[in-house]
């Protein structure tokens, strides 16, 4: 088993997927009257998107902790199985595809926190999830043995809104038809639900991170 892990966002995209512009000629509307609803509905698509796929659109940051570094017991920072061909001290970054670390940061044995340098670890970026590992010839340190203990900050996205692929872009036009259309799915929308579209759904199959 893995040391538990919780993964949040510290800084949200600045721009969507989709403009309004583009929705509105999708949705086939003129007139300014729903321009709230439909902005509303662009971010409603993108982030359910975002958590049936496991990846980030637009780039955005995350911070990642962790109640240790892993050890040989199996892999830390993933939600699901542990493929036995990953190496079990690798942190495993969820949200792709991560354009880079800020920072691993870890509370020492003391209780004081240590930014670990770079020539300590290696980051293999192109992998979806990315993977760190300490360095060649190198060990994680002893972090202090608590909750939240070691975090991970770092960047993913694909960057602007031309880089996100276009069949994602794609389901989110047909969903926000979807939801356009049906008001009522709008309330249930508000209430953090948003229920499949038989097919439509599975234009996001080539792009699930695995066992997301």
């Amino acid at each position: 088993l893995g040391h538990e892990m919780f993964l949040r966002q510290t800084v949200a995209p600045a721009s969507e997927p989709i403009t309004l512009a583009e929705a509105k000629a999708h949705l086939r509307v003129d007139l300014t009257d729903d321009d709230a609803l439909i902005t509303a509905l662009i971010v409603a698509a993108r982030q359910y998107a975002e958590s049936e796929t496991g990846r980030s659109l637009i780039t955005q940051s995350w911070r990642l902790v962790l109640d240790g570094f892993p050890g040989s017991c199996g892999p830390a920072g993933t939600a699901g199985p542990i493929p036995s061909l990953l190496p079990g001290n690798a942190i495993l970054l969820d949200q792709a595809p991560v354009q880079s670390i800020t920072s691993i940061q870890y509370l020492d044995t003391g209780g004081a926190w240590q930014t670990l340098p770079e020539t300590e670890w290696v980051a293999e970026l192109q992998s979806a999830p990315a993977r760190i590992t300490p360095a060649f010839g190198k060990t994680w340190p002893a972090a202090l043995p608590q909750i939240g203990s070691v975090k991970v900050e770092f960047v993913a996205g694909y960057g602007e809104a031309a880089a996100v692929p276009q069949g994602i872009k794609i389901w989110m036009l047909l969903r926000l038809g979807a939801l356009y259309e049906n008001r009522e799915e709008v309330s249930a929308m508000r209430q953090g639900k948003i229920e499949a579209l038989p097919y439509v759904d599975r234009l996001l199959d080539a792009y699930r991170v695995p066992w997301i």
